[in-house]
């Protein structure tokens, strides 16, 4: 027998004793803990969602779903963290889609493919940003803050949870729509740390997520000039749109979806597809969601994907309008 037909033998016998432990493995999935990685610090809208769904899937399934924060360079670093993870549905990611489209065309070299090395496993929820001040700045509407930003060009200032982020691009949308110019980004590592800046009063305005928008806005420790979303939210019925303030196609919600590495087992993403959206269906998610501002929202991960590929191609435009880039 020659080399190579030895060499065929070998990888015959190799995949036909491996080949049946392997589909064992993806049918008793999982046997371990599963790491749910998320691409923001603590406290804001992605870390909420995330250990309320890890609670509930890790009770459904019987292992404990671990939550691990690892935030960063606008996403980038869990994205490129996630895209090199194996591939056994041991390491999943709850990741802003939103962002993750803006990145694709925001930074100019990405160390992954946005859309070929992730697997889409399901959608688990909508929610808009908030635009806030201080309550001691002057703007008690969209109307008078661009008045304010208008009247103080070269002075003063937004805050984003880091460049390449949807509250950045909602801040450039916003300034350029209206006209103005001379303000400046300055981003945060996440939007924990962008809210303790309106908090002190050291911005004049941020585009912020729902969670801490909404609970520092009923504790008067900041004021809600306008919401992104297209209706007026349950959290927060007080606060107009973008779209009442004067701005009518000003609309952008931050998806939230739940991703693997690509080459994920079908069978993994299938399981866990399924029992994250049976757990978005659940009453008590729903009701952790409508405090902080979020919908529940489910999809196949072919209808995840076709909206990944969309929102990558939708959001372009805007991004190169804004002028925001990072090498």
């Amino acid at each position: 027998m020659n080399m190579l037909c030895r060499s065929l033998v070998a990888i015959s016998i190799a995949l036909g004793a491996t080949g049946p432990a392997f589909v064992q493995a993806q049918a008793q999935y999982p046997t371990k803990p599963i790491r749910l990685i998320l691409s923001f610090e603590a406290g804001g809208i992605s870390d909420v969602l995330g250990r309320t769904l890890a609670a509930k899937v890790s009770a459904s399934i019987g292992e404990q779903i671990v939550v691990e924060n690892k935030p960063g360079a606008g996403s980038t670093l869990a994205a490129s963290y996630v895209a090199k993870s194996p591939r056994d549905g041991y390491t999943i990611w709850l990741q802003d889609m939103t962002a993750h489209a803006i990145n694709a065309t925001m930074y100019r070299r990405l160390p992954y493919d946005s859309v070929k090395d992730f697997a889409p496993i399901t959608l688990v929820a909508f929610s808009p940003l908030m635009l806030v001040v201080h309550p001691n700045q002057p703007a008690k509407s969209v109307e008078e803050l661009v008045a304010f930003l208008k009247a103080n060009s070269g002075k003063s200032t937004y805050a984003s949870a880091g460049s390449g982020t949807a509250n950045q691009i909602a801040a450039e949308i916003l300034t350029r729509s209206a006209g103005v110019t001379d303000v400046v980004h300055i981003p945060y590592k996440g939007s924990t740390a962008s809210a303790q800046a309106i908090l002190a009063n050291e911005v004049t305005f941020s585009f912020l997520s729902m969670p801490p928008s909404v609970a520092n806005v009923k504790a008067g420790k900041m004021r809600g000039l306008a919401v992104t979303s297209a209706k007026r939210v349950g959290a927060a019925p007080e606060v107009p749109t973008m779209i009442e303030s004067g701005f009518p196609n000003f609309e952008l919600v931050v998806y939230s979806g739940i991703l693997a590495p690509a080459g994920t087992p079908p069978a993994i993403i299938s399981k866990l597809g399924a029992e994250f959206a049976k757990a978005v269906a659940s009453d008590d998610v729903k009701a952790v969601f409508a405090r902080i501002g979020a919908e529940g929202l489910t999809n196949s991960p072919e209808a995840f994907r076709a909206l990944m590929e969309s929102d990558v191609r939708r959001l372009a435009p805007l991004v190169k309008a804004s002028g925001a880039s990072v090498d």
